[in-house]
Formats: structure tokens, sequence, C-alpha cells
């Protein structure tokens, strides 16, 4: 690390003591941004990076509900607004049980860079609940939702804070969560939050949009070295919208995904996961991955084997942080994988990044490769803004070429910074550039 940022890293550990996954984003930055720091002194002087690395504000509040036994339930909400020098506060909603201030703080720090590497005007936030929406009723998922916005709703916004949907935030909870909030202000304010369904200001190709940007990104990376996706054989972990949308992508580009995963374990289908099935089993059942084998009688389920021990030459880490540890790597690499480009949000531990390295696979952060959901998020406020509707078609032409800058804006960064194919540091560089000039620009607030 770069000496001037090691008294700031310090400072960061010293006030945010136990968040060890804000911790773990704030470090990988700092460790590659550097070459930034030598080439603008101004940046140093202006103190950008402490200012980056403290948020501009950070919500907590109790979320008080009734489930439908009539017991009363306590929830803490959350939302951390980190950096609005772009543009209003843009980043998703998680309601998952192991939502703590830290999940949340790593979230909204490395959606500050995601967003400012789309070239859209939007800033950096997240937000959530320990609150889990499995197992519960719609009434129970209503009166939930009804009270984490009567709580929020103060803080939102279309030229404030704009949320999205996130893990455990799907297009009925941001159904709840709108309701209320037009009850509350009495305004019809449909670009405060986006992943709406269509019947209410939602926008086409958000669902697929992390797992089709995603795959572009991989597709893109692939292409500047003289090869793409087309026969090659793919594992995507996870089964939720960024991994089924990341295989229908895949498939559609000529690869082949052998092998998915979920909470419970892992199918190997070496013939090529069937995308129907695979749908059917999440999005209508919503049931376990291990279904899959009944239906698809060549496939093989294991609730103990590692999905990054089946041989591919593209892994796609979709499912969530730290998911992909050094052992991970090192049987990938022994497979033949060429790269790894993130769906979720740092599913790769540092370890697991310097195995990779090492091995000389070509590796894709989070924060550019999966930035395809937040573009599809700004898109859809355009056409609320403007009281607009878009065909899929033209939508999903956006999202690629948003994703193809946000790619070649990494490359030639990292190129320009003297660390050519380094895509960690050329998007950390890029994105901390392009909010540093804001802040400037800005003055000291």
């Amino acid at each position: 690390m770069h000496a001037t940022l090691e008294s700031i890293h310090q400072r960061v550990l010293d006030r945010n003591p136990g968040e060890s996954e804000f911790h773990q984003a704030v470090r990988e930055v700092l460790e590659s941004i550097g070459p930034a720091v030598d080439k603008h002194p101004e940046y140093a002087q202006a103190r950008i990076v402490e200012r980056i690395c403290e948020p501009e504000r950070q919500i907590i509040f109790r979320v008080p509900w009734e489930d439908d036994d009539g017991d009363i339930h306590i929830n803490r909400g959350f939302r951390v607004e980190f950096n609005s020098a772009l543009g209003p506060f843009k980043g998703g909603l998680r309601f998952h049980p192991t939502v703590l201030l830290g999940t949340v703080k790593f979230l909204g720090f490395e959606q500050i860079f995601k967003n400012a590497l789309t070239g859209l005007p939007i800033g950096g936030a997240k937000g959530g609940s320990d609150f889990d929406p499995r197992g519960r009723s719609d009434r129970e998922v209503m009166r939930f939702c009804q009270s984490f916005m009567t709580e929020l709703h103060r803080h939102l916004g279309e030229y404030t804070d704009v949320p999205a949907g996130d893990m455990g935030v799907g297009a009925r909870e941001l159904g709840f969560l709108f309701g209320q909030y037009k009850r509350i202000t009495n305004r019809y304010e449909s670009g405060v939050l986006t992943g709406k369904a269509l019947s209410f200001g939602g926008a086409q190709v958000r669902r697929e949009a992390t797992g089709y940007g995603c795959t572009y990104f991989a597709q893109r990376a692939l292409e500047l070295r003289g090869d793409s996706l087309e026969g090659k054989d793919v594992v995507v972990s996870g089964s939720g919208n960024v991994a089924v949308y990341a295989v229908e992508k895949v498939h559609q580009l000529g690869g082949r995904v052998v092998a998915v995963s979920d909470s419970g374990g892992v199918v190997h289908d070496p013939k090529g996961i069937d995308l129907e099935v695979l749908k059917d089993l999440k999005e209508v059942r919503r049931e376990r991955i291990s279904g899959y084998t009944d239906r698809i009688g060549h496939a093989e389920f294991s609730s103990t084997r590692s999905i990054w021990d089946v041989p591919c030459q593209v892994a796609l880490p979709s499912a969530t942080q730290n998911e992909l540890d050094a052992d991970g790597a090192r049987a990938l690499a022994k497979g033949g994988c060429l790269l790894v480009a993130e769906g979720a949000n740092m599913p790769t531990t540092p370890d697991a990044v310097r195995v990779l390295r090492e091995a000389g696979v070509v590796f894709a952060p989070g924060k550019a490769a999966n930035a395809g959901g937040v573009a599809a998020s700004a898109l859809e406020m355009q056409q609320n803004a403007s009281r607009d509707s878009w065909s899929f078609e033209y939508s999903e032409d956006r999202l690629r070429e948003i994703m193809t800058d946000v790619h070649d804006r990494c490359h030639d960064t990292a190129a320009e910074y003297g660390c050519p194919g380094d895509y960690v540091a050329g998007a950390n560089i890029a994105g901390y550039a392009r909010v540093a000039e804001a802040m400037l620009a800005l003055g000291l607030i």
C-alpha cells in the first residue's frame, strides 16, 4: 500500500471496529490507487480519500411489525448515504438476517466506485435490514415494508436518494415500499425507487441487467484477448436473478453453463444447464436447486461439492460476498479457468484474488463486472423522469453499450497507470478519479 494511504487505512480500522467486510472493501481500493495519489497531489491536499471513506450520512432505525399470529417483531433498518458528488445517492436495499451496519457500509462504499464507472450521474449508497422475507406470507412482508418505509421515506427523493432492490428485495417488496411512500407523501414519485414492476413504472431489462452485464463484461475481456464465450464451459454460483440471467446470456453468446448452485448445494450438468428448468425451479416454484436432478436425469447434485471444483474456462461468482476462497481459486486454476468475473458484490476473498493472479487467470471485480444492475436502474430513472417507456431491445442495447464502456474504462485506465490487464486497479483508479474531480469542483462539503 502507498505510504500516504497506510495511515488513512489504519484510521478507518480504528474508527470502524468490527466491520470486517467494510475494512476489506476499503483495503482493496487503497491498495490499488497509489499511482493516482502520485499523479494527483491535489487529491491528497483536499483529503479526498479520507472524505470518501467517511459516509455523508448513516441512518439506523427500529422497524417494528406484526406477524400473522399477532406476535410483534423488532428488526433494524439501515441506510448509509456514502457519497453524492456525482448525483443523488443510488444503491439497493438488502433484506437478509446477516445484514449489519458493516455489511451496508461495505456495499455502499463499493457502490461509489461502481456507479462512477458507469459514467452516469449517480452517487453511492446502500441500505437494508436484518429482516428475513423467506417463509413469510405476503401480508407479513407488506407490514414489514410499510413499517420500514414509514421511517426511511423522510430521507428519500428522486433528487436525493433512490434505492433499488438487492438480495431479498424484489418486485413484491419494492411494490409494498413504493405504495407506502406514495401513501405518506401524497406524491406519485415513481423515480424514487428502481427495480419496480413494469405495471407501475419499472423498466425493461432491469431484472436481467446484472447477470447480462456481467456476461457482457466477460465477453469484452475475452474479445480483447482474441477469444470469446463461444464454446466455453462456464460455472455460475448462485441461483437468484444475477445467476439465472447470467446463465441465459452465456447461452445466447454460445457458451455452456455446466454448473449452478444455491445454499443447499451444487448441480453439475455436463450437457449444459437447462435454462427453462432452472427458471421454473427458482422463479416459479421457488424451490431448491436439488430439484433439478428430478427433471434432468443425467445431472448430478451434491450438497458437499464446491462449484469451483467443476472444470471450466470461465467462472461467474454470483451468490454472495467472500464465497470464492483461496482453495476454490486453486481449484479453478487447476481446472483450466481463464477468466473470473464477479456477478455478486465482493464474492472473492483477497487471498483468492492473489491465487488467481499468480495463476494468470484474468480477474474482473464486481464494482466493474456487476455494474449492469445499477446502470439499468439509472436508465429506469431516466424513463421515469421523462414519463417514457423503452423497449426491451433498446434497453438491452443501452446496457450493452454501458458495460462495454465500463470494461474499456477499466482496461484503459489500468494501462495508463502502468498496470495493464489489472482490472482491479483500473476500476478503482477510474472510479476514484471521477469522484475526486467532482468533489474538488464542489468545494469542501
